[in-house]
């Protein structure tokens, strides 16, 4: 059932991917919405399952915290060693750096293989817990999909390579879920895993994706995409609830 659930997610992946690459006309406008979804499956989503699945303190702080800290300043720090060995390189100052890209891109596969993971050990728990976690994969893998071909394609990647990520993260969840019939997670180090995983898209989306969406278009309507995927993700996460 797991795995037959996960195609459910491959589809409404390739379906979030299909609907960034249809709008390039409204950049501004996908890039608001991805930054809001993103921010959005950050604070409502990854964030309360790493404190709930690796709930231990290291040195008076949650380890899924740390982790979340860590994963922001890893972004940050990689981003400008790629930026500066590019500069070295002869590249415009400010230039974006497609390896940046394709590392948030491969993060997001991460992020999919690991819903797939979580949707088979629901399944093992029972029914129930089973379809509230499928409800929730499902339905915010149409954003993974939507960020994942989003993020490969601001940093310069052609079409080829976008496609790629976004079919990558596609297949990712049924991956996962058909592991679960070999083996379980633990669950600290799925929970130690979002909180590194979270910090890395928190960096991405206020550091790149909203700078980028209001640089030359600062509209009203570019902001009420970012709200709007903001409350969008409030809303899965409390139909999954």
């Amino acid at each position: 059932m797991a795995v037959i659930v996960a195609l459910g997610a491959f589809l409404m992946t390739l379906l979030g991917g299909w609907t960034a690459q249809r709008v390039t006309d409204r950049r501004h406008l996908v890039l608001g919405l991805a930054g809001g979804l993103m921010l959005g499956v950050v604070g409502l989503d990854l964030l309360p399952e790493a404190l709930h699945a690796a709930g231990r303190e290291v040195f008076g702080v949650p380890l899924a915290l740390l982790l979340f800290v860590a994963g922001f300043l890893v972004a940050h720090v990689v981003e400008r060693l790629l930026a500066v060995r590019q500069a070295a390189h002869g590249a415009e100052n400010g230039a974006r750096v497609p390896q940046v890209g394709l590392t948030a891109a491969a993060a997001m596969v991460g992020h999919s293989l690991a819903d797939g993971v979580a949707l088979g050990a629901a399944f093992q728990i029972g029914g129930g817990m089973g379809v509230a976690v499928a409800l929730a994969v499902i339905t915010h893998d149409f954003a993974d999909g939507f960020n994942t071909y989003t993020l490969t394609s601001l940093y310069g990647n052609d079409r080829r390579k976008a496609l790629m990520m976004l079919f990558a993260d596609a297949v990712a969840p049924v991956v996962g879920a058909a592991s679960t019939l070999l083996f379980t997670l633990p669950e600290e180090p799925l929970g130690a895993y979002l909180g590194f995983f979270g910090g890395i898209l928190l960096y991405l989306a206020a550091a790149e994706i909203l700078p980028e969406a209001h640089h030359k278009h600062p509209a009203l309507s570019t902001l009420m995409c970012t709200v709007g995927g903001v409350a969008g993700i409030w809303l899965v996460v409390g139909v999954a609830e």
